[in-house]
């Protein structure tokens, strides 16, 4: 009887279905980055002008944040996407590799943004195609997703500063952090994008990567990634390659969410900049 019993429990164990990860987005520039900067462009062309992107957070003043970089992508074969970065040196902004390059994508430029509160006016806008991608990126499950973009010098200023990288081995978790962007406010057909297009700033909660993992499975998320819990407050689409702050060190640089959209309640995954630290340096 004993021996049925573990037969059969051994049986059901092999015939359960395999569990079912939330999946995310993977053709960023196509399924989010090019229709979310025509979005912002049209917008921000509109004569309204006063803040909105992040679901549920703040607008940002300049030089609140003198270290966040707009991005806006110019693609092979034409096309125009958005992503966010972040000024790390006089010359070197850091972003996510697949605000560069996905499986169906290949940046030919990127414009950097700094000193401005908007992404297609004003500021001090750079050209760039020295671009380099962390050499270990996986298109499709956006495992280090972390790139370095070689700027012209650029001098400091009250709203223009380079950030402290973290390092160490602080895993943050249960520590509120914020995250920055230019990215969608909703998951509504209009992208969630009203007249109100300035940067956006959001606090959300830092999880463990265990419980980031039983969302989204072990292949996306591993050591070097981090997370924040899912709310009603969240990055959202167009948030990509921009910081996750924490007293003034960037921990986390903006990575992935649900493909289900950002109002589902879902965590959200970062690169992990502390583990990313030596190679970074590496780059600079």
């Amino acid at each position: 009887m004993k021996l049925f019993l573990v037969v059969l429990g051994v049986t059901a164990a092999l015939a359960a279905p395999p569990l079912q990860y939330e999946p995310i987005v993977t053709d960023y520039h196509g399924q989010i980055g090019i229709p979310e900067a025509a979005r912002i462009k049209a917008y921000e062309n509109a004569m309204d002008f006063d803040g909105s992107r992040i679901v549920g957070g703040s607008p940002a003043n300049l030089g609140q944040f003198p270290f966040f970089a707009g991005l806006l992508a110019n693609l092979r074969g034409g096309g125009q996407s958005v992503c966010g970065s972040t000024l790390i040196s006089s010359n070197r902004v850091l972003t996510a590799a697949h605000c560069w390059r996905t499986r169906q994508f290949q940046g030919q430029s990127f414009i950097v943004v700094l000193e401005s509160a908007y992404l297609f006016r004003g500021g001090l806008r750079i050209n760039s195609n020295r671009v380099q991608m962390h050499s270990g990126y996986n298109m499709d499950t956006l495992v280090n997703d972390i790139a370095v973009i070689v700027i012209q010098n650029v001098g400091f200023n009250n709203n223009i500063r380079s950030i402290n990288l973290a390092s160490g081995s602080n895993q943050f978790a249960g520590s509120t952090a914020r995250a920055i962007g230019f990215g969608r406010t909703g998951d509504s057909s209009s992208g969630g994008i009203t007249n109100n297009q300035v940067l956006r700033h959001v606090n959300l909660p830092v999880i463990t990567n265990q419980e980031c993992a039983r969302v989204y499975g072990s292949r996306t998320v591993i050591s070097s990634t981090i997370c924040t819990a899912g709310s009603s407050r969240n990055i959202c689409s167009g948030d990509s390659g921009g910081p996750l702050v924490l007293n003034n060190v960037l921990i986390g640089v903006t990575s992935f969410g649900a493909a289900a959209g950002c109002e589902r309640g879902l965590p959200s995954g970062f690169a992990r900049v502390s583990s990313f630290n030596s190679w970074i340096r590496s780059q600079m």
